[in-house]
């Protein structure tokens, strides 16, 4: 390795992710602990497992330091071709856990690729991005935007695997940022509304909260432009209604039970606190036992009890309010914040678009991850199987998100020598 690439490394994003690594085993090895796992072998205990892609996450960390940044552009359309691969290599040879058909397993050991196909994904649009001839303005670039990141979504989709393939909602806002039209994000948000709206209230209701909406607006339109026309209005207002039809008949028919029961309590329309909410319930219990300052560690009675199901993976962050409190947790939160700031921070100086973009698709991958997850613990939002990185159980998830921080490290040092 270059010596001026070691010297122009942010040894504060380093440390930054040396802390949540750190903090994360502590809280994974307190969340899994159990007195059985000393008649095992350590690396068949779920701590040993992390440890393996831990150490896994170190090495690939370190070559990706060390290769010349300018070959991951050529590399990038085909690693996003092998992460598609991968996806659809599990219809054939993927292991089912908990309904879902996502992981490759060696023995001990399961890989998920879908945490992988969020690089390859990164890497082929900021790619396109790139190239002279790709203008975001256009819609004919739109278009191939738009692909590239379905096709993953529809693979894991299938899986099914929907938490994952919700994720890739992050690429649009480093879209944002390289010019896409911001009535994507008009349109996101409105089509974001009406489902919840839809899955809210009888299909009735519905309808007539569409028409009184659609009639405050053109009141609305009409006060600030008399020859505003109708006929834009009714256009709209009969696609809302077809949509509403179509999230009635998609969240019905196609959402499993399960998935369901999360959304309408999420949505307070259903209390069970024995069923569908009992992780939740037990999550906030947990969080707020901790108090100020925490139980302390392998402390939080929740936690040894087992009262907290999938606690080492979706509800990780109750570990930590339970065992560090408020405290605690906040400064988990800060860390993160920060982290993410400082990836924003580099990116922004980044003159390549290239490097830019990835940089911007890191922080937005680890923001969505963070506010999901730590929402999910607190019952603000449905669970949908996010893990939290860095600190959750996955060894996928680790091994991927290391690869993101150390590609975007070795992005902004190269900036600084170039």
């Amino acid at each position: 390795m270059n010596r001026n690439i070691i010297l122009s490394i942010d040894w504060i994003t380093v440390l930054l992710y040396f802390s949540l690594i750190s903090f994360g085993t502590l809280n994974l090895y307190s969340a899994t602990y159990d007195e059985s796992f000393q008649n095992i072998s350590f690396f068949l205990s779920p701590i040993g497992k992390q440890s393996i892609f831990l150490f896994l996450s170190l090495v690939s960390g370190i070559l990706l330091l060390a290769i010349d940044p300018k070959i991951l552009e050529p590399f990038s359309n085909i690693a996003y071709v092998i992460s598609l691969i991968l996806l659809l290599g599990l219809f054939l040879f993927g292991k089912t856990v908990n309904y879902s058909t996502s992981w490759y397993s060696f023995g001990p050991i399961s890989l998920q690729p879908s945490e992988f196909a969020k690089i390859g994904t990164i890497l082929v649009l900021g790619n396109y991005l790139s190239k002279i001839q790709t203008d975001i303005k256009k819609i004919s670039s739109q278009f191939k935007i738009i692909l590239l990141i379905a096709i993953p979504v529809s693979f894991i989709s299938f899986q099914p695997d929907l938490g994952s393939a919700l994720i890739f909602i992050a690429f649009f806002f480093p879209l944002f940022r390289e010019g896409l039209s911001q009535i994507y994000l008009i349109i996101f948000i409105s089509a974001t509304s009406l489902f919840l709206i839809s899955i809210s209230y009888e299909t009735i209701t519905t309808i007539v909260i569409i028409l009184f909406l659609f009639t405050i607006i053109f009141l609305c339109l009409r006060y600030l432009n008399p020859k505003i026309k109708l006929w834009p209005i009714i256009f709209f207002m009969m696609i809302s209604i077809g949509f509403s039809f179509i999230v009635d008949y998609g969240y019905n028919e196609l959402f499993e039970q399960r998935h369901r029961d999360r959304i309408e309590i999420f949505l307070g329309k259903k209390i069970d606190y024995k069923g569908a909410g009992y992780n939740i319930n037990q999550s906030k219990i947990a969080i707020g036992s901790g108090g100020l300052t925490g139980k302390g560690f392998l402390q939080g009675s929740q936690t040894k009890g087992n009262f907290v199901p999938q606690q080492h993976t979706d509800y990780i962050f109750s570990t930590v309010g339970e065992e560090w409190g408020f405290i605690g947790s906040s400064i988990i939160i800060i860390i993160y914040l920060t982290l993410i700031i400082k990836i924003i921070i580099s990116a922004e100086k980044q003159t390549r678009k290239f490097r830019r973009f990835f940089s911007y698709s890191v922080a937005s991958l680890l923001f969505i991850h963070f506010l999901v997850n730590i929402g999910m613990s607190l019952g603000i939002s449905p669970t949908i199987g996010i893990p939290l990185p860095f600190i959750s159980y996955g060894g996928s998830c680790l091994l991927a998100f290391s690869m993101l921080i150390f590609i975007h490290l070795n992005f902004d040092a190269n900036r600084l020598n170039e």
